[in-house]
């Protein structure tokens, strides 16, 4: 279902000036009429997830089988994720932007009949606005991205990853050609100091700084040096790099190879998660076709700087997104953890200076060459410069993946870009961060999303996870989840995190049983904050940051578990009871006939008893039940 590259049809271009590159650019250009319909479907992991590539057949059948005339026959086009994943599948007609969502290969043959043949929309695909229940006809218009900043994911959704003619006719690697044809490494540096890039992998070190560093290193310890994508992305709910490699990985492999010129490394390391085939596919593809035009490998663009690169697969160990133990992996050893005596851009792979940045910071990187340090600094805020891609799942109407100026209030991206807590609730807390980030409480909703407002609040920017929490999410219950997570993907090489971990999700164990006390909360913050300052690396250092927060801002949740026995979420299967209210109950029977553990009684049409003894607390009951009919006391 890609379109076949207009570039790879002109015959063998290897690329050998910046003024090559642009005369590519402008024959492709030339050979596309952009008032030509196109029809573009996400094929994004989530959308393929529901069916998008059997939308996409559809569409080839039923084009096909219209008759339309040759001349006017609409391409189409597979791109990268669209962002907004829970409309999915999205397909949008191009050059009008109509927005089509929930698109199932049932619907193709109505859309190519009314839209493409017809002219007119077809009304039950379109986006409704749930504010107003206005329908909204263009995705631009649409909430979801007419509120967004859309720097870095600004070619995902309209290119085809796959196809590198699509990438060159939007301007990817103008910004390797401006540097290797009129900057000397030294600029580069420069040019990414003066942007304030801070790293997007969650520390938020200074992209330059650490460039800087490096290249000092060099000065002493000498040659060669490596410069390494971090793909390792494992936090729960987040999938921002995961969509950057498969919907632009040009711009990936561009930043990476602009870091190499920078500071003279002839290898370079992509390390992405075994989980991501999608997205060490369309590297792969990337790979060979920059090679294939002199982008990438000996001689680049005739200017005498050679570099290559290879992709390294991360076996799913979530340390392994630490930066000594990717190392040890790519090294070929277990990817565990090591003392940080000497930061890697002195003694990184192979004991030699390194650089590593995640998969955002890199495609960060030819827009600031291409665009200016000055006009990223003016995105952002003074000490967070520049756009951020957020993943935003959970309790949230528009679950999706969205790109904001840094310094946002959080307010902004939960409840208008992403619409809000169904039913209208006010959100509870916001997780940021991943399993290492802190929860922020909705009284904090005005909190600046940018590095240094985030840690005040005592979370973290992390890789850029959003997780929304309602009023039936419990605090005990999300430390419990996070620890246990950490707790299984800890390497258990240091002390503090073999038990320190352990001890600390033990206590919270006993919490949700009821069995907790008062001193626990004070042994359970002593032991944080030992874990906190005793851990070999980050993992180990920042795993109490979702208990310290709830803790700081959700006391009075822990204090029901201990001294009133509840969970006022209705969480703990210890502390609830499932019952039914026979005011509300039917007598439909739909309970009794899904309950595993056979413990709901009573006549049809009557109201039902659940015996609270033989009771598992699964909730399948109140899943089941339409009328609201079940509580949890």
């Amino acid at each position: 279902m890609h379109s076949q590259s207009t570039a790879l049809k002109v015959g063998s271009w290897r690329l050998q000036s910046a003024q090559d590159l642009n005369k590519l650019r402008e024959q492709i250009l030339s050979e596309r009429d952009p008032a030509r319909p196109e029809i573009v479907i996400c094929h994004g992991t989530g959308c393929l997830a529901n069916g998008s590539d059997k939308v996409a057949k559809a569409f080839k059948t039923a084009i096909d089988a219209a008759g339309i005339d040759a001349k006017v026959v609409p391409g189409i086009k597979t791109t990268g994720c669209h962002g907004f994943c829970s409309r999915g599948p999205l397909v949008i007609i191009r050059p009008k932007g109509l927005f089509y969502q929930r698109v199932s290969p049932k619907d193709v043959e109505e859309i190519v009949k009314r839209t493409l043949v017809e002219g007119q929309a077809v009304e039950r695909l379109l986006y409704k606005d749930p504010k107003t229940d206005d329908l909204i006809f263009t995705e631009d218009q649409i909430p979801f991205y007419k509120l967004q900043q859309r720097v870095v994911l600004h070619n995902i959704g309209k290119i085809d990853p796959t196809d590198i003619s699509d990438t060159i006719a939007a301007g990817g690697y103008q910004a390797l050609a401006k540097a290797l044809s009129t900057m000397r490494p030294e600029q580069v540096v420069k040019e990414i100091e003066k942007s304030g890039l801070r790293g997007r992998g969650g520390a938020g070190f200074p992209t330059g700084k650490k460039w800087r560093s490096a290249l000092n290193a060099i000065k002493k310890k000498g040659r060669p040096v490596y410069v390494v994508v971090n793909g390792d992305e494992g936090d729960p709910g987040a999938f921002m790099d995961r969509t950057i490699m498969e919907g632009d990985p040009h711009a990936v492999l561009e930043g990476l190879i602009l870091a190499a010129y920078a500071l003279g490394a002839q290898q370079g390391y992509l390390y992405v998660r075994a989980e991501y085939p999608l997205a060490i596919r369309h590297l792969e593809i990337a790979m060979a076709q920059a090679r294939a035009f002199g982008l990438l490998g000996e001689n680049i663009l005739n200017s005498g700087f050679s570099f290559d690169a290879r992709i390294n697969r991360g076996a799913g160990a979530f340390v392994c997104g630490e930066s000594t133990a990717l190392f040890t992996s790519i090294e070929g050893k277990p990817g565990n953890p090591r003392p940080k005596y000497v930061r890697s851009v002195e003694e990184g792979l192979w004991g030699r200076p390194t650089v590593l940045n995640n998969v955002e910071t890199f495609a960060n990187v030819p827009l600031i060459i291409e665009r200016g340090s000055g006009w990223y600094a003016g995105l952002g805020v003074s000490h967070s410069t520049g756009t951020k891609v957020f993943s935003l799942v959970g309790k949230v109407n528009n679950v999706g993946l969205v790109e904001v100026p840094m310094g946002v209030p959080m307010a902004a991206i939960v409840e208008e870009i992403g619409g809000g807590v169904p039913n209208g609730k006010p959100f509870k807390a916001v997780q940021t961060g991943g399993p290492s980030g802190g929860c922020i409480p909705y009284r904090l909703k005005g909190t600046p999303v940018d590095f240094d407002s985030l840690t005040a609040a005592g979370s973290m920017m992390g890789s850029g996870a959003m997780i929304v929490m309602d009023d039936t999410d419990c605090v005990v219950d999300v430390g419990r989840y996070f620890l246990r997570f950490l707790e299984e993907e800890s390497c258990g090489k240091c002390l503090p995190c073999r038990l320190g971990l352990t001890r600390m999700r033990e206590i919270l164990d006993n919490f949700s049983k009821g069995q907790g006390t008062e001193q626990d909360i004070e042994d359970l913050t002593s032991l944080a904050q030992a874990v906190q300052d005793g851990a070999l690396c980050a993992l180990g250092s920042s795993a109490p940051n979702p208990v310290l927060t709830t803790l700081r801002y959700f006391k009075e949740e822990y204090m029901a578990h201990i001294r009133d026995h509840k969970c006022p979420a209705g969480v703990c299967k210890d502390l609830i009871t499932y019952s039914i209210d026979p005011e509300l109950c039917t007598g439909c029977m739909s309970c009794a006939r899904q309950c595993p553990a056979q413990c709901i009684t009573g006549k049809k049409k009557a109201a039902h008893i659940i015996d609270a003894e033989k009771c598992l607390r699964c909730g399948i009951c109140m899943d089941t039940c339409k009328f609201n009919a079940v509580v949890i006391s």
